[in-house]
């Protein structure tokens, strides 16, 4: 029960027993010549505590209402015992007991009056007729009570239904890109990366082949990336967890592809990098490529200093670069960097992004060491 129907019941209770406690004082005549001579004290007592149990009409319909008939001999013609019916009607379970309570508070009434001395069967027949009215009274709004409660579930399963459908018809567009990126998109990277080989292979002149080379090279890396991303769509595995695993030394060929065109690149590295998790090297690397080529492009001609730590259960990595040629958006809001935040946060790991004091720009993850490869 809430408070307020706490509040609610409670104040019924209270209110009733102060009309109760009105009646029996202003009208001792509706107390006399009964089964018990209990005089005013005994009848407000009775009152009294009749309030105390009806405010518990909720919680124990049936027990009150039996509670509330059984004083009704001592106090006859008592509201609470029709009150009790109306919630019995109302908040019951067992709704079949009520058709013997009726009867029962009636019953009672009757030897608490003495009806046998002098018989108003009218009278009686009456006091049948209010309780089964209210009887009814609380069955009809138990009922609708009821049949709200169902519509309401009915409307949240349907709408559950209509999320997994929802859901049903994502994870199918998904399936639909998936396929178009790999029949599309990955037949031309392939074409590119034969092309580059062939070039690789029939040019004479160093510089063109290593150009080749380097351009297989990064083709066949956005082909391991295509496939990883295209894994992700069909199975809405985590990121990373479809494509082969990067070995711990790939850093080092990341920090080498930079110094090649021109970037002072400083890596340091400092525990076991082997001890991560696939995923977690993985994640590492893409970190480290994707800061290392936002400095590239916003940040030509700095630093940068790219720092690794594994310890205590977890990899950390700091990638700073010092002011270049553009500025550097200080809130790291590219497309790029926000992949990186929801990458590392798949994983378990957290993700910082944003400008230095002396201008440069700072990326900074902390992932986990053991990340279970493949988790929905």
């Amino acid at each position: 029960m809430t408070r307020r129907a706490w509040a609610f019941d409670i104040a019924f209770a209270a209110l009733l027993g102060v009309v109760m406690t009105a009646v029996v004082t202003l009208f001792p005549g509706s107390i006399t010549g009964t089964l018990l001579g209990i005089g005013r004290v005994g009848a407000v007592v009775c009152v009294v505590v009749s309030a105390v149990v009806l405010a518990f009409r909720r919680v124990a319909p049936l027990a009150v209402t039996v509670g509330v008939a059984l004083v009704s001999v001592v106090l006859p013609g008592s509201w609470f015992a029709y009150a009790a019916l109306y919630a019995a009607g109302a908040y019951a379970r067992r709704r079949w007991t009520l058709w013997l309570l009726a009867p029962l508070v009636v019953g009672l009434s009757f030897v608490g009056q003495r009806g046998w001395v002098a018989p108003r069967f009218n009278d009686h027949a009456f006091l049948l007729f209010v309780a089964s009215l209210v009887t009814l009274a609380g069955l009809y709004v138990g009922s609708r009570r009821e049949a709200i409660a169902g519509a309401v579930e009915r409307a949240d399963r349907a709408e559950r239904e209509q999320e997994l459908l929802a859901e049903q018809a994502r994870a199918d567009e998904r399936v639909r890109l998936a396929g178009e990126m790999h029949d599309i998109v990955t037949h031309r990277i392939n074409l590119m990366v034969l092309q580059a080989g062939a070039l690789a292979v029939r040019s004479d002149d160093p510089a063109v082949h290593d150009a080749a080379e380097d351009l297989r090279g990064a083709g066949v890396q956005a082909l391991a990336e295509l496939r990883d991303l295209v894994g992700v769509l069909r199975a809405g595995r985590t990121a990373g967890s479809v494509a082969a695993d990067v070995p711990a030394a790939e850093l080092d060929g990341l920090v080498e592809e930079s110094r090649r065109v021109g970037v002072d690149v400083a890596l340091e590295v400092t525990g076991d990098p082997t001890v991560p998790a696939p995923t977690v090297r993985r994640t590492l690397h893409r970190v480290v490529q994707e800061a290392l080529t936002n400095a590239r492009k916003h940040a030509p001609g700095a630093a940068v200093r790219v720092g690794v730590r594994h310890e205590d259960g977890r990899v950390s990595a700091t990638i700073t670069n010092g002011p270049g040629g553009a500025a550097h958006d200080a809130t790291g809001g590219g497309a790029g960097l926000d992949g990186l935040r929801r990458r590392v946060g798949l994983v378990g790991g957290t993700f910082e992004a944003g400008r230095t004091d002396d201008g440069g720009f700072r990326v900074a993850a902390v992932l986990p060491d053991d990340v279970p490869t493949g988790a929905a």
